[in-house]
């Protein structure tokens, strides 16, 4: 193996770069396990509507539809959703609405568009690091009390951890707004919970909650651009009223309302039992390596692992055909992290091969 660093690498010493993406690790000609996309091809209930739309795209986009959909699938009324071109853009409502917050804490390891979105609008952020040798744990009263905007994932990208619903709820509190990033939630499972284990998305009696959701995981529709935020009306109009006219295309629209079916419900649940499976395989492999350690009990569609020198093995892997994505521009992390995409068996079985054949080199 090199020693020598990828050009992907910053310079030691510097703060992570918030705005590298896990597509910038998966380029052509790579087996991609370093983007947290489904691959599989649109079903045709979802597909159909879309394509449909394309006859249609001189008129400017209706939400109201895609709206009430959003909002029957999550038990709350049509005021309560705002949708959005993806869940980044929600990070942005989010930092350009609430210009008034004096203390907005992020809560890491997480995906680092909140923090980004925060800093371009000038707000001063702090960092709350939860510890890798506490399996990445929250504990809500490390999060300083006078935080009046506090951002946090849940399955946190890129740990894979599922915080307990009520340890999240701990964090709300009037005066607070709360947003928990639940881009992932629907591809987590538990065993007698017929929905999602640990979703804030119903909840309305928390106050300040503002929920985050997207539709580009599961479905594979990040070209598309399709997500929601979740809360109460009068602040999500707050967020609104600094949103772009028809910011959301028609065929976005069309896939929102698809996926907010009950057709749609039943695949998702049904995807996120075999995602569990295929996950357990990976994560078994990965702890029969020497020297390879998964913290924690991964929820999500991705598994985060510990290696020593795992700046040189990301490059030798890349040397191999395959892709997966760095952690050290995630806080809280560093360079003897990486983030490895659940796939099929047969996919996870031939990465184990050249992962090991690697590092008995």
């Amino acid at each position: 193996m090199s020693d020598q660093p990828s050009a992907l690498d910053p310079p030691t010493g510097v703060e992570p770069d918030l705005a590298h993406h896990g597509d910038a690790e998966a380029t052509a000609g790579l087996i991609d396990l370093a983007v947290n996309v489904r691959r599989a091809r649109p079903p045709a209930w979802l597909a159909d509507p879309i394509a449909a739309t394309l006859t249609d795209l001189a008129r400017y986009p209706d939400p109201a539809p895609a709206r009430a959909a959003v909002a029957a699938r999550h038990r709350r009324h049509p005021n309560e959703v705002l949708l959005t071109a993806g869940a980044a853009e929600g990070f942005v409502l989010i930092a350009q609405a609430l210009r008034g917050v004096r203390r907005p804490v992020v809560v890491h390891p997480q995906f680092t568009e909140p923090e980004a979105a925060l800093r371009a609008a000038g707000h001063p952020v702090e960092r709350v690091l939860l510890d890798a040798a506490d399996g990445f744990r929250l504990d809500p009263s490390r999060v300083p009390a006078d935080a009046d905007l506090v951002m946090i994932g849940n399955p946190t990208n890129p740990t894979s951890v599922l915080h307990p619903a009520q340890t999240v709820a701990a964090l709300a509190r009037p005066g607070r707004v709360l947003v928990v990033d639940e881009a992932f939630a629907d591809t987590t499972i538990a065993p007698g919970h017929p929905g999602e284990p640990e979703s804030l998305a119903e909840r309305r009696d928390l106050p300040g909650l503002l929920v985050v959701r997207s539709l580009t995981k599961t479905w594979g529709l990040a070209g598309l651009r399709i997500g929601y935020l979740l809360g109460a009306a009068e602040l999500l109009s707050r967020l609104a009223a600094v949103q772009p006219l028809w910011a959301v295309s028609t065929p976005a629209l069309a896939a929102a309302s698809a996926c907010a079916s009950d057709v749609a419900v039943q695949a998702e649940r049904a995807i996120a039992a075999d995602l569990a499976a295929d996950r357990d395989h990976l994560v078994a492999r990965l702890t029969d390596l020497p020297g390879v350690r998964v913290v924690g009990s991964p929820a999500s569609a991705f598994v985060l692992l510990h290696r020593p020198g795992a700046t040189v093995l990301r490059a030798a892997l890349r040397e191999r055909g395959w892709a997966v994505r760095r952690g050290d521009t995630f806080p809280g992390l560093g360079a003897d992290w990486l983030r490895v995409a659940v796939r099929d068996r047969n996919t996870t079985d031939a990465f184990i091969d050249v992962l090991r054949e690697i590092m008995e080199a």
